[in-house]
């Protein structure tokens, strides 16, 4: 049987890969250092069988010779703080576990002959001057501000992808992946989805930033997983970067009163200040997912709001607030 390992094993995306690729019957090594990936999402998988987890850290160097990783053919390297709460609170760890943590896992593919995806991001094209954005787009990132520990960080760790495929044929691909949500965020996490849908079932007045018409693609996380595994299995995108996300765009504020309507919460809007390099606009090119992978989005918005906010619902009255 084949082995896989997940980083950020206990994260938001990587705690639904792991319980995907154990429906699918495989063998699955989960690596997480538990900073903002938190145990209680690998609650219902359970630990022996085909599942092991290993409480350590990319960044450190002994990782590619633990013993449970020998014989590891396919790694999905999704260790990283993705919401700007977190990774600015720890930038230094951000740019770390994207940077050498990335080496080590291409380090360990090259050793092994494994197949890696690495979880890159939209904020790679930053704050962007060309609408909606394919992969060629360069972008238009600030080197010297909040976001630019994540941002560039992200940029760098597809460096190290390329170097690694051009010079030893690592068979590395690169997802750019856009805004993904679901229940399986944490309540405290800070993006945008699980801050609406927290504040709404509490009756709390919902905050948005700016007058509301920055937009966003929102991509449920269900989509994206199946995006990331189509990938991971196509030959023909070794060497690639690949767009994951929702074509759709919605305004920040739409997404709010649809929360509001879909919620039956009396929650009103307060306005606050936009954050700084907080981006204008946000939607992918899909048309390269589309024709290497055959993958397209099935979940719409609504859909996935729906699903968010009963599962959030049922887990803040069960007494789970983080």
């Amino acid at each position: 049987m084949s082995k896989t390992l997940v980083t950020g094993a206990a994260g938001f995306l990587g705690s639904h890969m792991v319980r995907r690729l154990l429906a699918e019957g495989r063998q699955v090594v989960g690596i997480d250092n538990l900073s903002t990936g938190k145990a209680d999402n690998l609650r219902s998988v359970g630990l022996g069988g085909s599942f092991v987890f290993i409480g350590c850290d990319v960044t450190d160097p002994g990782i590619i010779t633990l013993p449970e990783l020998e014989g590891v053919t396919n790694i999905y390297h999704l260790a990283s703080p993705a919401s700007p709460k977190f990774y600015q609170a720890f930038p230094f760890d951000t740019i770390e576990v994207n940077t050498t943590g990335t080496k080590h896992m291409l380090e360990l593919a090259r050793r092994s002959g494994a197949e890696l995806v690495y979880s890159s991001t939209s904020e790679a094209y930053g704050d962007p001057l060309v609408h909606p954005q394919d992969e060629k787009y360069r972008g238009n990132v600030n080197t010297w501000g909040p976001r630019a520990c994540y941002d560039e960080a992200k940029r760098l760790g597809e460096v190290y992808c390329y170097e690694y495929f051009h010079r030893y044929h690592v068979p590395v691909k690169v997802a750019r992946i856009f805004n993904t949500y679901s229940a399986g965020l944490r309540n405290d996490d800070g993006r945008v989805i699980s801050n609406f849908v927290t504040q709404a079932i509490a009756g709390d007045d919902l905050t948005v930033y700016g007058d509301g018409s920055q937009t966003r693609s929102f991509c449920y996380v269900d989509d994206t997983i199946s995006g990331l595994r189509l990938l991971m299995d196509k030959e023909a995108a070794n060497g690639q970067i690949v767009n994951i996300g929702n074509p759709v765009e919605h305004t920040i504020l739409h997404v709010a009163e649809t929360v509001i309507r879909l919620s039956g919460t009396s929650s009103a809007i307060r306005y606050m200040p936009l954050p700084e390099d907080d981006p204008k606009v946000r939607r992918p090119v899909i048309a390269k997912a589309e024709a290497l992978l055959g993958w397209r989005p099935e979940i719409s918005l609504e859909e996935g709001l729906r699903r968010t906010i009963s599962a959030y619902r049922e887990r803040m009255q069960g007494g789970m607030r983080s």
